[in-house]
């Protein structure tokens, strides 16, 4: 391929607006810390709980 062929492929899109961009993307990020935090959580005290009842 010589270099002054143009390259064929997916075509440049613009990127959205700063501001509704942040808004989703903090959002996000928030959201993935507390599903995270949840599930951390639900497996300690379901991990708590097996070995109580095994124990007693």
């Amino acid at each position: 391929m010589s270099r002054t062929r143009r390259r064929t492929g997916a075509t440049r899109r613009h990127a959205p607006s700063r501001r509704l961009r942040c808004d989703w993307a903090c959002f996000d990020r928030w959201l993935d810390r507390i599903v995270t935090l949840a599930v951390i959580t639900a497996l300690l005290v379901g991990g708590t709980a097996l070995i109580l009842h095994l124990v007693l």
